[in-house]
């Protein structure tokens, strides 16, 4: 039993599919837009830069403002 009966198989290997650039630049541009909308008011939303009045975005955001490192106080 030292010599296998099974022949090693000459198939060619799997390549993966192609996608085309026209297909991902649309989801890229629009979750780049949404991470920098995000970015906004966890970042920026208070004082003089803010677009909402009043403190509840601030008040939301409040914890990833300081998990990110930025000040609010």
């Amino acid at each position: 039993m030292a010599q296998s009966a099974v022949q090693p198989s000459t198939n060619p290997t799997a390549l993966p599919a192609k996608l085309p650039i026209g297909a991902i630049a649309p989801w890229a541009v629009f979750f780049g837009v949404l991470m920098l909308v995000l970015l906004y008011f966890v970042g920026a939303e208070q004082g003089a830069t803010s677009v909402m009045s009043g403190e509840n975005v601030h008040e939301w955001v409040h914890d990833a403002r300081h998990l990110l490192g930025f000040p609010c106080h």
